[in-house]
């Protein structure tokens, strides 16, 4: 019940920041302040719901270190992305007309925001976790990684191969993230750090949701294999092949560390982050 409990709680402020930012209807420094702050309110309901079910403190989304560790997160998904886009332009499938939008750009701050810190509150606090205590790291991660692909399929652009491509090289990503580091922080920050780098600053679709207005003024054209087609960039071969690689580093970066997590019956829960050496 937990598990339903800490599910409900995060996707009611989900879909309530969401109803605001739609009533927005783009007005970008009020869909930044609503967005920061439904990011915050996810957070603190999570905190609050998890405190309530599960009588612990809430170390995944602790204050040390927490801006540091989102950083970092960020840092990694915007080079991921921009190497995307690096081997589509070597290839003449990126084209940039100009400069884009900067205000378009804020208002993608913060949607981009509130869309990663519920997605990972959800998928990665609260379903990951809580299987991988039950079936350990070896069967929580496919499992949640399908389940994060598929809720990408009721995008207006959505196609079976986003969604296939969207499990593997973000549901698996993610994941493998949390479980090198048993912070939420990183994959909130690489989350975050690849969407925006998508939609606010080369401008692309992200997750066939239509191109949005960032920074460059910018279109793909080219094979779907390779751009993606309308689903965009992440359903390109390129950044499932460099999300794959991301992924074996965070799963290595666990192993090293001793973070993977046997089933329930070889281990009863998985280790408190803050008895963990960052």
């Amino acid at each position: 019940m937990r598990l339903v409990w800490q599910f409900l709680a995060v996707m009611a402020v989900a879909l309530i920041g969401s109803q605001g930012v739609n009533a927005l209807d783009g007005k970008p420094w009020p869909t930044l302040v609503l967005g920061l702050l439904t990011a915050v309110a996810a957070v603190f309901v999570y905190g609050w719901v998890v405190r309530r079910t599960e009588r612990r403190p809430v170390t995944e989304v602790g204050r040390p270190g927490a801006v540091a560790a989102t950083v970092r997160g960020a840092l990694i998904g915007v080079t991921l992305f921009a190497a995307v886009i690096a081997n589509l332009a070597l290839l003449d499938h990126y084209d940039v007309r100009g400069m884009g939008s900067v205000t378009g750009a804020v208002g993608l701050v913060g949607f981009m925001a509130a869309a990663a810190v519920t997605e990972e509150l959800l998928f990665r606090g609260v379903l990951f976790r809580i299987v991988e205590e039950r079936a350990g790291t070896w069967f929580a991660l496919p499992l949640t990684a399908v389940l994060f692909g598929l809720s990408h399929l009721a995008n207006p652009d959505a196609s079976l191969w986003g969604a296939i491509a969207i499990a593997v090289e973000a549901g698996g990503m993610l994941a493998a993230a949390y479980a090198a580091t048993r912070t939420l922080w990183v994959p909130i920050g690489l989350h975050f750090g690849w969407n925006f780098a998508a939609a606010g600053v080369f401008s692309t679709e992200v997750s066939g949701n239509g191109a949005t207005h960032g920074l460059l003024d910018a279109s793909t054209s080219g094979p779907a294999l390779l751009t993606g087609g309308a689903f965009g960039p992440e359903a390109s071969v390129y950044s499932v092949l460099f999300c794959v690689l991301a992924t074996v580093v965070f799963l290595s970066l666990a192993r090293r560390r001793g973070r993977l997590v046997p089933g329930r019956r070889r281990a009863a829960r998985v280790p408190a982050a803050s008895t963990l050496s960052q």
